[in-house]
């Protein structure tokens, strides 16, 4: 999916979508579209399969969600809903979107519901209890997606779990990139999280204004093509091995230099215990998807490859094969194909 010609809404770029199937089984995107001034919607569309079965366009449906609410707008005019995750959450009986609003204070992590994907109701910001001697509330957060299922917490309550990425000031890319490479990471403001919103009523829990605890550090940069930050990407799903993560990881690019500092978005997974998701099983050395083609060198930032959503294939008898969707250099939207081994390899990192 690339900007369409003509397209106010468009002009900056499509990316970083939110892909699921619908209750009538096709496969919905939801790019994020970007209009003048970096103003950002979330748009639906339908993916369109040749006869083999691969992913060849889309075809769009409209808007479903575009600022409106306080945390969303920014002053003067601006305003995001950006870069979306969607689960079904079984056991609330919802589509749950997951997306940035970018409004007054900066980028916070808001929710959103839908029984049919094409109407959604605004759920409000995600909150924190303080994790001392961390507050998630004052400092901005992206990446979040949630866990399709009900898991325990770390204290064995009935939960949703929710991945996530906070942003402390002096761990973005722009700060640490002027650091040693052998710099010293910050377990806790250099990593992904997962925290935790205990279940009371089952199905009948709302989510609006929820307040997330059990805050637990899952991961944080260990290899050299992330050593400037990690964030995590599509929503989990459930795999033989266990919760399969697509993650992003950052590093500095080849070429870069202190006056002008330039980074590569890369691509790669993690295994996750499927019964207690704090315990990483594999996490892959190397990246498993990274910006080669001109569409993922070449755009508004170049040299980005950044996955947002999967689909495994159950649709066509192929449930090992996964295909990955993510964000072409924040211009246009790319899919590759994961197959699933039947064993995982060796993991070569310290922290397994």
């Amino acid at each position: 999916m690339e900007p369409e010609k003509g397209n106010e809404y468009e002009v900056e770029g499509v990316l970083n979508p939110a892909v699921t199937r619908g209750p009538d089984g096709e496969l919905y995107i939801f790019p994020r579209l970007v209009a003048k001034n970096n103003y950002s919607r979330i748009g639906i569309a339908k993916v369109k399969f040749n006869k083999a079965g691969d992913p060849v366009g889309v075809e769009r449906l409209g808007i479903v969600l575009e600022p409106k609410a306080n945390y969303e707008k920014r002053p003067h005019g601006g305003g995001g809903c950006e870069d979306p995750r969607i689960t079904y959450v079984k056991c609330v009986e919802h589509y749950i979107m997951t997306y940035t609003a970018f409004g007054p204070n900066g980028p916070r992590i808001a929710m959103a519901r839908s029984k049919d994907l094409f109407n959604w109701e605004r759920m409000g910001l995600v909150y924190y209890t303080l994790y001392k001697p961390l507050d998630f509330n004052n400092v901005n957060d992206k990446d979040a997606s949630f866990f399709p299922t009900d898991l325990p917490s770390p204290h064995n309550h009935k939960s949703i779990a929710m991945l996530h990425r906070p942003l402390f000031p002096d761990t973005i890319p722009e700060e640490t990139v002027k650091l040693d490479k052998d710099r010293d990471i910050d377990k806790h403001k250099e990593s992904i999280w997962i925290s935790y919103f205990n279940l009371i009523e089952g199905k009948h829990t709302s989510l609006q204004n929820a307040k997330f605890t059990s805050h637990y550090c899952l991961a944080q940069p260990v290899n050299p093509w992330e050593n400037l930050k990690i964030g995590a990407g599509a929503p989990p799903i459930l795999t033989k091995h266990g919760w399969l993560m697509v993650y992003h990881g950052v590093r500095k690019h080849d070429d870069c230099t202190d006056d002008q500092p330039k980074y590569t978005y890369s691509a790669g997974v993690m295994i996750l215990s499927e019964k207690a998701p704090q315990k990483i099983i594999y996490r892959s050395p190397e990246p498993v998807l990274a910006p080669e083609l001109p569409g993922e060198t070449i755009g508004t930032v170049g040299d980005v490859v950044f996955p947002t959503g999967t689909d495994r294939r159950d649709d066509i008898g192929q449930p090992n094969r996964i295909d990955v969707y993510y964000g072409m250099a924040d211009d246009r939207i790319g899919v590759a194909r994961m197959d699933i081994p039947e064993t995982l390899p060796l993991s070569h990192n310290p922290e397994i």
